[in-house]
């Protein structure tokens, strides 16, 4: 057994074996609490199972059952009473552990402060540090701070996909009163970063002071959210405040997960290492691009989902073209390390990207993940799953390598009551209402949606949202369906792209006729549309509300 004392009131431990009881008792605990739903793993024994046997140990049980990144203020609360009332010490377990340690803290912080119950945590072996925010919110000092706000509608992240709901809001129902809650400085253009990388726009020119963004008419709090309390209409924020509201958008955005690639977060923006992923990295991208005269450049994609699933390949394409008009195409060796097992997972844009992959002498190694960077000595660690399943790693040298991060919910989202099992917000994919609160919808790159997480997603989702939120807000049917498109133009060269639109399933759903734009094939008209015209709809027509071929589709049931 693993047991691992907090305090003298409880120890937390992985799942127990029903022969454990025994022997539990006879090391003087005198309860056990679950915080485990049944049924979690195969061959967990029932809540009834272990409180019998507890039971005939002599041992008090309760079952305050949780699931992972959803713990709700009631869980915490349920846990608090339990602790009190079972006869101590106490013995709780779950899957690891960290559930149990997790509810202790958060029932314990408001009493014992926010650092003795991390440190505390941290000393059992649980970091517990990606709760601070939520621990302070719930601390005696954010109790002191609370003043609470409220809202007809609150819109968690002022990035595109939140601006851009609040644009459409207003625009059908001028005057309604929006809070939009992010602790941001400045709102980023993040598509233009992949054409910084290719030197080809300025990075000042990717960003706007988020105060000129906000709509006309919208409040904003520059501050960030730290829990939710979805049944009652409620969000915490970091600085002890509270947000009631009448209906809730949550339009978060994406966390570039760079800790799980050992040694990334030490090596990014120098020693060769570079991302497009990141503002302050994709120039030091064209800067290696330019200075490379030979040798071996690395590209990487992790696994899915990751949001514009072709820029870790549009930073090679982009590479690729500069050497090869520069002449030095045959000095340099370029390799495209892909986690997943296809170049692109639209069949039907597969055939032009392979082209110019070939063109560019371009080493494809499908079923490599890369987990480590070591900057100083310039070698990169690849996980290999070969087609039998089995996992090698390779060691390779770099004179450059372009790493797109792993990417997850952020923190704050994925331990929510919003979350589901996957740590993305749970929404219905067709009306992006949640599908356990009547009162929320979500879109976005933190969305539960299959759709590729592009800013052109966000873009069609808007207006999908804002007809939705307000017929439910009027005790409405929901009167429109988003039908999963997203786009990718896949600047394969300068002065082309390959446009890739695509809804759900994959299915082609082109904006143009083929004889104007034929996706499948590289555009210089498509070029066009993303170096020139992209970036003015983003800022003068998507953030304001103006929704140019994006009209959302009106289920015929509601016509």
């Amino acid at each position: 057994m693993d047991i691992r004392k907090l305090t003298d009131m409880i120890a937390a431990s992985p799942q127990i074996e029903i022969e454990d009881l025994e022997a539990l008792a006879g090391l003087g605990y005198k309860s056990i609490m679950s915080n485990r739903p049944d049924g979690e793993d195969p061959g967990q024994p029932s809540a009834e199972v272990v409180r019998a046997v507890a039971k005939a140990a002599g041992l008090a049980f309760a079952h305050v059952p949780v699931v992972v990144g959803s713990i709700s203020d009631a869980d915490i609360e349920t846990f608090g009473t339990a602790l009190k009332e079972l006869p101590q010490p106490v013995l709780g377990f779950c899957r690891t552990g960290t559930r149990t340690t997790t509810l202790w803290a958060l029932s314990q912080s408001p009493t014992l402060g926010v650092a003795p119950v991390l440190s505390t945590a941290s000393q059992a072996g649980y970091d517990l540090s990606a709760l601070r925010s939520r621990l302070e919110a719930r601390s005696p000092a954010g109790a002191m701070k609370k003043l609470s706000l409220s809202s007809d509608v609150l819109i968690v992240g002022a990035g595109s996909a939140g601006i851009a709901t609040a644009a459409s809001l207003l625009k059908r129902r001028p005057g309604l009163d929006i809070l939009i809650v992010d602790p941001s400085d400045h709102h980023a253009y993040q598509p233009g970063w992949t054409m910084v990388g290719g030197g080809i726009f300025k990075s000042q020119d990717t960003v706007r002071p988020m105060r000129d963004i906000i709509p006309d008419g919208v409040r904003w709090e520059k501050v960030a959210v730290a829990a939710f309390e979805p049944e009652r209409s409620m969000a915490s924020l970091v600085d002890g405040r509270t947000v009631g509201y009448r209906m809730m958008v949550a339009a978060p955005g994406i966390k570039l997960n760079g800790g799980a690639i050992e040694g990334l977060e030490d090596s990014l923006g120098r020693n060769g290492v570079t991302s497009n992923y990141r503002f302050d990295t994709a120039p030091y991208t064209w800067s290696l691009v330019q200075n490379l005269k030979g040798g071996r450049a690395l590209f990487t994609q992790p696994p899915m989902p990751i949001k514009c699933a072709g820029a870790p390949q549009k930073a090679l394409y982009l590479s690729g073209d500069h050497w090869f008009r520069k002449g030095r195409i045959n000095d340099i060796d370029i390799e495209f390390h892909n986690a997943g097992p296809v170049l692109f997972g639209v069949k039907d844009y597969v055939p032009a990207l392979m082209e110019y992959m070939t063109k560019y002498r371009a080493d494809l190694n499908f079923g490599s993940r890369l987990v480590s960077v070591d900057g100083p000595s310039k070698t990169a660690t690849f996980a290999r799953t070969g087609s039998d399943g089995t996992v090698t790693e390779d060691r390779r040298g770099f004179d450059m390598i372009h790493v797109c991060p792993p990417q997850i919910a952020p923190d704050f989202i994925r331990e929510s009551p919003l979350a589901a099992a996957s740590g993305w917000i749970e929404v219905d994919e067709a009306t992006l209402q949640h599908k356990r609160f009547e009162n929320i919808f979500a879109l976005g790159d933190a969305a539960s949606t299959s759709n590729a997480k592009t800013a052109a997603a966000a873009r069609k989702q808007a207006p999908v949202v804002a007809e939705n939120l307000l017929a439910v807000m009027d005790g409405k049917a929901m009167p429109c369906v988003y039908d999963g498109y997203g786009s990718c133009p896949l600047t394969v060269e300068r002065g082309k792209i390959v446009l890739a639109e695509f809804g759900y399933g994959g299915k082609p759903l082109p904006t143009f006729p083929a004889w104007l734009i034929d996706g499948t094939k590289p555009s210089s008209l498509a070029w066009y549309l993303k170096s020139e015209a992209l970036p003015p709809i983003y800022w003068h027509g998507m953030l304001k509300g103006r929704e140019w071929l994006v009209s959302p589709e009106v289920k015929s049931s509601a016509a």
